[in-house]
């Protein structure tokens, strides 16, 4: 695995992000979208998940425009409070556009076959959603996506593959929530959602409070088969 750090161009400015390229060819490429943390240790390991399975792998720094280059954790209570007044200070349909564009910037990589896939992590799981709804990525996959119910409505233009890791005794997204996810989005044939009745958010977190192996390697192996149907062939 070769790994680097790059600056994408996007409309208003240079993005940050965190770049894993596997040794041999690649299937496709994969923008593997943050949680409330940075671009972390825990999203470089994901990364080299997707590299290990064979796909360039690019962590943007989606806060580039607050405050660049922040790794936060869960477990430090002053990193909790700067992170979630990250978040709520966050614009997220600047960030659909800085993602289409990040897409645009992996097509003209060298080397693969030009198919881009996302996978976001909470915040990055609702910006997942919206991409399949307002871009042409050819999939996503949200792990336990905050606030989508806010953007419900959106479900009548989604038009992209997008699988929903949906974990059940989620503090974040309440099982009224998931239950309203489940009928609006389950009605349509680009979705896909698999369920968790034990996890917690965060389950896949490496190193993380709520972490479960079982479930998010479960997980793992669902999102990689996913990206082998959409993006590797």
């Amino acid at each position: 695995m070769k790994a680097t750090t790059v600056n994408v161009p996007l409309h208003d400015g240079n993005m940050g992000a965190y770049l894993a390229i596997p040794d041999g060819p690649p299937k496709g490429a994969v923008i593997a979208i943050m949680e409330i943390w940075g671009v972390n240790e825990t999203m470089r390991t994901h990364a080299k998940e997707f590299v290990d399975a064979g796909y360039i792998c690019l962590v943007p720094d989606v806060f580039w425009r607050q405050e660049p280059n922040v790794e936060l954790s869960d477990r430090n209570p002053e990193h909790i409070a700067k992170a979630f007044d990250l978040y709520y200070d966050f614009d997220y349909n600047l960030a659909v556009q800085d993602m289409d564009q990040t897409a645009e910037y992996l097509k003209n990589l060298p080397g693969f076959n030009g198919k881009v896939g996302a996978v976001g992590y909470c915040l990055g799981g609702k910006l997942c959603y919206l991409m399949c709804c307002r871009t042409e990525i050819d999939c996503a996959v949200a792990y336990y996506g905050t606030y989508i119910e806010h953007e419900i409505k959106e479900v009548k233009n989604l038009h992209r593959p997008f699988l929903l890791h949906m974990a059940m005794k989620d503090r974040w997204v309440q099982k009224e929530v998931n239950d309203l996810l489940e009928r609006k989005l389950g009605a349509s044939p680009f979705v896909t959602i698999c369920k968790y009745p034990e996890a917690d958010h965060a389950f896949a977190r490496h190193g993380g409070l709520t972490y479960r192996k079982a479930e998010a390697d479960q997980a793992l192996e669902v999102t990689l088969n996913f990206f082998n149907q959409y993006l590797a062939k």
